[in-house]
């Protein structure tokens, strides 16, 4: 290879593994999303289904 394509090879390596690095951290940081609806509460009927709807 030549020492060009090596040099983009290590860019590109870092960029991939760079940004999961940071995601990875971002993560520990913050593991809720804050600005979400409220909404997909649990439906804790235990002997009826939701009602399935075709359409």
């Amino acid at each position: 290879m030549s020492p060009l394509a090596v040099v983009f090879l290590v860019l590109a390596m870092l960029l991939v593994w760079g940004g999961l690095v940071v995601s990875a951290v971002f993560l520990s940081r913050r593991p809720h999303a804050d600005g979400l609806p409220p909404g997909g509460e649990d439906d804790h009927r235990e002997d009826e289904a939701p009602v399935e709807r075709d359409t």
